[in-house]
């Protein structure tokens, strides 16, 4: 193992040029694809080695539960061992285990918070909230609850929606809800949510472009790779820049599909601008929307220019290819150090139990 066993916990550094490079050089479902695959993986070995790093430094402690071979003098050799820093180990990947284990929590209540509060809503894909307070997202599939169209009885709309975490559906300026023109809501594709409020402030032209934008999240997925960078990024610190150029990029993805169905980049840019001033954004960094927090300047300024041009992976003779180059050499680097130390730890532990 040696000292290798460590550089998983940095080589994450090498992805940091690429971070900043892809969301102003790549296309945006480029850089979505490519830097949620490099956090996802540095994540993960990462993790890996930390636990490794616990299990070795702290191996022939007493009171261990592994073997009793690892005592042995020729795999104390054979392992070479830190017990502080296998001790320091325990409580930094317990640290990561509770920080993810809560944003998967988090996620899921606003996630059912908000599918609970379009209970008794028309059964339509944009679910439109009689609500003073202007915003929209894009709300992934998930359980469907009583009163939604299915048939079944409906239930009373839970008076926690109005939480900062929720779908807010309470009192708004005095009207029904709306039926949105639009399809029917179909199992497993997720819905549009937005409120009398935001829809009262944007055009028809802006309305058809918040639609085609929230749409977009939906189609791709957007939320699984903002919950995949933002799990990484508890997972290793040193990942953060990765979360936030994904969470412009996946913006700006769904910004170019708006403007290919509107057929009018100035009118995204400007229900972009619309929605941002009126607009608090979407209840979790998850949960995409037009919008959503993030540089609303750059995502204008790049829809009133050209289209940006599509390519799988940039030539290795631009600054954003040598750097995405860079961050495929670490991220290969991360995996093989941390393969090779688990599989190295795996051997003389078979070797030291035996049969």
């Amino acid at each position: 193992m040696g000292v290798f066993v460590f550089l998983p916990l940095v080589l994450p550094l090498t992805a940091w040029p690429v971070a900043r490079l892809a969301e102003q050089h790549l296309h945006p479902r480029t850089a979505t694809r490519l830097l949620t695959a490099l956090a996802a993986v540095l994540a993960l070995c990462s993790t890996v080695c930390l636990a490794l790093v616990m299990v070795v430094g702290t191996a022939q402690l007493p009171g261990n539960p592994l073997p009793d071979g690892w005592s042995d003098p020729e795999v104390r050799a054979a392992v070479p061992f830190d017990e502080v820093v296998g001790k320091a180990a325990i409580p930094a990947l317990g640290a990561v285990v509770a920080a993810c284990a809560r944003a998967l929590w988090r996620h899921g209540r606003v996630r059912r918070r908000a599918h609970r509060a379009l209970a008794g809503l028309p059964d339509t894909e944009v679910a439109v909230l009689p609500d003073a307070v202007p915003y929209a997202y894009a709300l992934p599939p998930g359980r469907r609850w009583a009163g939604d169209g299915t048939g079944r009885r409906g239930t009373r709309r839970s008076s926690t929606a109005r939480d900062p975490g929720a779908a807010r559906p309470g009192p708004g300026p005095g009207r029904a809800p709306r039926r949105a023109a639009g399809r029917l809501h179909r199992p497993g594709k997720g819905r549009i949510v937005v409120t009398t409020a935001l829809l009262e402030r944007l055009r028809p032209t802006e309305r058809r472009a918040l639609f085609a934008h929230e749409r977009a999240h939906l189609t791709a997925r957007h939320d699984r790779f903002l919950l995949t960078v933002r799990l990484a990024a508890r997972a290793n610190p040193f990942l953060r820049p990765l979360r936030t150029a994904v969470a412009c990029t996946a913006e700006r993805w769904a910004d170019e599909e708006a403007a290919r169905v509107v057929g009018s980049r100035r009118t995204v840019a400007r229900a972009i601008g619309t929605a941002a001033l009126v607009s608090r954004g979407t209840p979790a960094p998850t949960l995409a929307g037009l919008a959503a927090p993030g540089p609303v300047p750059r995502r204008v300024a790049a829809l009133l220019g050209p289209a940006p041009a599509v390519r799988s992976w940039p030539p290795v003779s631009t600054a954003v290819g040598l750097a995405a180059w860079g961050a495929a050499a670490g991220t290969a680097v991360s995996a093989m150090s941390s393969a090779n130390a688990a599989v190295t730890m795996v051997l003389i532990l078979h070797a030291a139990t035996p049969l």
